[in-house]
């Protein structure tokens, strides 16, 4: 979600307000308060027309009259990261990358210039549950681009030399990312949270970028890119009628072949706290992260336990950041809440912190959870964040893009289509006691594996309080 960019604008006229205040000098008297926030506006829940091609391709059309364009997001479910091989990790991600280097018509060149010339681009990324295909023309184009991302999802030929070309970037990619102790951690904490569930296994490896061949990327293709698991969302200035249309034509012919990829089986909901601790020679900061296993999004409890998440650690007004970061100094930012998936999900907080307050850092983050667990939100907290949630939710979802995105990515979790509007109510239904009732039940201190990586010497004795820290990644 975009929320944190309303949160940043916000801040930044906060901040040019008091200059301007400092600026008038001590005769000028400014208000002693900003005047009360205006009453919510609706959110104006779209028709969703809803239809399923004969070989099971799932179409959503939903008509939108704003910016003078059509937007496309083809979702494939069981196509992502978890879909990945235990000794391949992170394949979907340089797989979705090649989906728009060639065709059996084009090269990648002509793709990008076809996509070009209908107004709008193409592209494609991977996530743990699934890949999406994107793409955006002029409505006067839509027909042209839809089949164009129609070539792309069922032609794809995954040239021997972009193959190549792919594996050398990633094989870059990684070096800088295993060069910074994010990666390390994040790493320890998937691992310690999800244990051997594909959900753990989101990070590449020299040694898995190295196996892919092309043939294999093909084969992938056939068992990831399949209509029987396939939803296909169309946004903007379409009726419906046409849009089920310009899909029928693109998509009819579309045939699944092989047996399908399996669902994800649910991961664990919990797991016993872990101490880790990863050495890195010479850190001048140590990466700390918290965390456990949690609910999925499909839960019942998935949107207030959100909510208190929110509170937690989920922008720059949270308990977290303002703890860490703006009371103690101890940190550029802190985050932290819940990160739900279609078969489970996390609880975790992280901060990168100066070596010296390492220990007094994880002891606010331990203090900030258990405050939540131990007290209630009070009423202004809780109305500031929930607006702050809603607000952000229904900027981000102006714009017909965004919508498709949230449709596909709400539909690859297991979400119905009617989330899209239920999601505000929702978040401004959660009262206090309910934060709370959350906090104890997902956001327990005694519950959270702690992960650090750092220089053991210049930390000494700092983690001897929290446990013993075993060595590990």
């Amino acid at each position: 979600m975009t929320i944190h960019k309303t949160l940043l604008a916000f801040s930044t006229a906060l901040v040019l307000f008091g200059s301007t205040a400092a600026m008038a000098g001590p005769g000028v008297k400014l208000p002693e308060q900003l005047p009360p926030l205006a009453a919510d506006k609706a959110l104006p829940v779209p028709q969703i027309a809803q239809k399923t091609l004969a070989n099971g391709l799932q179409v959503w059309v939903v008509p939108r009259q704003g910016v003078p364009r059509v937007d496309y997001v083809l979702a494939m479910r069981n196509a992502g990261l978890a879909a990945d091989a235990a000794d391949a990790p992170g394949f979907a991600s340089l797989y979705a990358g090649l989906l728009t280097q060639g065709t059996a018509k084009r090269d990648a060149k002509a793709i990008a210039e076809a996509a070009q010339g209908y107004g709008g681009g193409i592209g494609a990324s991977a996530a743990n549950d699934g890949i999406q295909l994107s793409a955006n023309a002029l409505p006067s184009q839509a027909e042209p681009m839809l089949r164009l991302l129609a070539e792309v999802a069922q032609q794809p030929t995954f040239p021997d030399g972009e193959v190549k070309l792919a594996q050398a970037n990633a094989l870059q990619g990684l070096k800088v990312a295993q060069s910074q102790p994010g990666f390390k951690a994040t790493q320890a904490l998937l691992a310690t949270t999800f244990g051997d569930h594909p959900y753990a296994r989101v990070q590449p490896t020299e040694a898995a970028i190295n196996a892919v061949t092309a043939e294999k990327v093909r084969a992938e293709h056939l068992r990831r890119f399949r209509p029987d698991r396939g939803l296909l969302v169309i946004t903007g200035r379409i009726a419906p009628e046409q849009g089920f249309k310009l899909a029928e034509a693109a998509f009819a012919g579309w045939k699944a072949e092989g047996e399908p990829i399996a669902d994800a089986v649910p991961a664990r909901r919990e797991a016993p706290p872990k101490r880790v601790f990863v050495q890195r020679d010479g850190s001048v900061q140590s990466a700390v992260r918290l965390g456990h296993p949690s609910i999925a999004a499909t839960d019942a409890d998935y949107v207030p336990a959100q909510l208190a998440g929110i509170v937690l650690g989920g922008g720059f007004s949270s308990r977290l950041m303002q703890n860490l970061r703006e009371d103690k100094g101890y940190t550029y930012g802190a985050r932290g809440g819940l990160s739900a998936m279609r078969a489970g999900g996390l609880v975790q907080a992280s901060a990168d912190v100066r070596n010296e307050v390492t220990g007094e850092a994880i002891k606010e983050f331990l203090y900030e959870f258990g405050k939540l667990n131990d007290y209630k939100v009070d009423a202004p907290e809780l109305e500031d964040t929930k607006r702050y949630v809603a607000g952000g939710y229904l900027i981000n979802n102006q714009m017909q893009g965004a919508v498709a995105a949230t449709l596909a990515n709400n539909w690859l979790a297991g979400l119905a289509p009617e989330f899209l509007g239920e999601y505000v109510p929702k978040v401004r239904a959660v009262g206090a006691e309910q934060v709370q009732a959350m906090a104890r039940k997902y956001y327990a201190p005694k519950d959270l594996s702690i992960i650090v990586v750092g220089d053991a010497k210049a930390l000494g004795n700092q983690l001897k309080p929290y446990g013993e820290f075993g060595s590990g990644f």
